[in-house]
């Protein structure tokens, strides 16, 4: 196959040199079936996607949902894959509020586990309720609702009973909310097992509205500005962002007409950086940036 960088950047194959192939080739048949549990493949009509619907029973994404839950930018539980195999396979976790039932007798029925190391897991899991209501969001798992659209809706909704009573009209009417989020959002929260998880999450200590203190506006000096991020920075980030929005900004992933600035630090996406020219998007440095927000404000980082 011939093979060349897509926008500089994704490889795509774009030929295919038949001469090579061998006679006795035989095409490969797509799967039908989910290999794990043998539930009929779907595809949505705008993707290219096959996917397996069967998200409840199927144990594959039963232990991705796990793992997602308690990744570092959800609820940062000190895990990996091994161990939610383990306690999955054993039985011990079905439902992503089974992690705050664990207690210590249990993980050290767990091959390898020691004393010290189930003391540390069970830790990580008490520092995770701890976690803002912005990342117990996006720790559930919602389809389509990513990291940055988290944080808009727990911003913009503050609770989860704001957000699971809102119409479908006034998700709709959100900025970068289009039909088929509000759609995801209504059908996850018209499940009723969606609706005992919450509340079993709740019971057991998470954060299911925003801490006003730490939402707390610094300035209005980038009220109205919607910044995309790309490239990198003397600080992370995910501290820019936070910065930009402390300061009334609003973070997208992508580059449009709509968008204000481009934020571009060392190495930026290229794709990002032709976009934004040819919307006439201003590109902005890391300096420029806290030139903005000290024009009218006294800012120190």
């Amino acid at each position: 196959v011939y093979v060349e960088k897509g926008g500089e950047i994704i490889p795509k194959i774009t030929r295919v040199e038949l001469s090579r192939r061998e006679t006795s080739a035989i095409k490969p048949e797509f799967p039908r079936f989910c290999p794990d549990c043998g539930s009929p493949l779907v595809r949505d009509e705008e993707q290219a996607k096959f996917f397996c619907r069967n998200s409840d029973n199927c144990p594959t994404q039963i232990k991705a949902k796990f793992l997602h839950f308690i990744s570092r930018k959800a609820m940062n539980i000190i895990a990996g894959e091994a161990t939610i195999d383990q306690l999955y396979e054993k039985g011990y976790i079905n439902d992503l509020s089974d992690l705050y039932k664990l207690d210590k007798d249990t993980l050290l029925t767990l091959n390898g586990w020691k004393e010290r190391s189930a003391e540390r897991f069970l830790q990580s899991i008490e520092d995770s309720k701890k976690t803002p209501f912005a990342n117990v969001l996006y720790a559930l798992g919602i389809r389509h609702i990513g990291e940055t659209t988290a944080k808009m809706l727990a911003s913009h909704f503050k609770n989860i009973d704001a957000l699971l009573n809102a119409p479908a009209d006034e998700l709709v009417a959100i900025d970068e909310v289009g039909e088929k989020l509000a759609e995801s959002i209504k059908s996850y929260f018209a499940q009723p097992k969606s609706l005992n998880l919450i509340l079993e999450l709740r019971n057991a200590g998470l954060h299911f509205e925003e801490d006003s203190s730490a939402s707390q506006k610094i300035s209005n000096a980038l009220d109205g500005c919607t910044i995309v991020v790309s490239g990198n920075f003397s600080i992370s980030r995910e501290a820019l962002k936070e910065l930009i929005v402390s300061h009334g900004g609003k973070n997208t992933g992508s580059v449009s007409r709509n968008t204000t600035y481009l934020l571009a630090g060392e190495k930026p996406g290229p794709e990002k950086i032709k976009k934004a020219e040819k919307s006439g998007v201003r590109i902005i440095t890391e300096d420029e940036l806290y030139s903005i927000i000290n024009k009218n404000n006294i800012f120190q980082l």
